[in-house]
C-alpha cells in the first residue's frame, strides 16, 4: 500500500495521514505511484509530506520526502 505521511520540518515525527486505495504488486510499481500521490496529497496539514510504500504488517520500506510550497 502506499502511505501518505505528515512530517514537521526536517521530514522528523512523521505520522500516517492517509492510506492511497491503490495497492501494487511491486515495490517498483508503487514506488512509481508515488509523485502522483503526493501530488494528489498537498491538502495534508503538515510542513513536510511524505509518501511511503508498506506491505500490511510490515515495517516501512521506502519513503520519498515532498517539502510543501508557500
Amino acid at each position: 500500500m502506499l502511505a501518505i505521511m505528515g512530517c514537521g520540518d526536517g521530514t522528523t515525527g512523521c505520522q500516517q495521514a492517509r492510506v492511497e486505495p491503490a495497492r501494487y504488486a511491486t515495490i517498483q510499481q508503487c514506488r512509481a505511484a508515488m509523485p502522483a500521490a503526493l501530488a494528489r496529497n498537498t491538502d495534508v496539514d503538515a510542513p513536510v509530506i511524505s509518501a511511503s510504500c508498506e506491505r500490511v504488517g510490515w515495517q516501512m520500506t521506502d519513503a520519498t520526502p515532498m517539502k510543501k510550497r508557500g
